[in-house]
């Protein structure tokens, strides 16, 4: 929800799996140009693919451009740092 206490939308458009657009985009917790860890309205969204690269990072109006081989978008219910702690667990086992 966004401080007017209204809903933010999210929605994301993909072509060929090549390019991606994001809008509903509250933060970015990790990226690297194999995965993509974002929070947007609708939960945290992880990306995977390979060769990642962000063409457009706009957190004041929640767009965010990505282009490179698209893999998978996994969804999560869980917030942001629940997530990161998840993923930090992994990398330091």
């Amino acid at each position: 929800m966004d401080p007017k206490g209204t809903k933010t939308s999210h929605q994301l458009s993909m072509v060929n799996r090549e390019k991606l657009t994001l809008d509903g985009v509250t933060n970015v917790g990790s990226y690297d140009p194999s995965a993509l860890l974002l929070e947007t309205a609708a939960g945290v969204l992880l990306i995977k693919g390979e060769n990642l690269h962000l063409t457009l990072l706009n957190l004041e109006q929640g767009k965010i451009g990505l282009s490179g081989e698209i893999n998978a978008l996994i969804y999560s219910n869980e917030s942001l740092s629940q997530k990161s702690r998840g993923l930090l667990g992994k990398i330091f086992k």
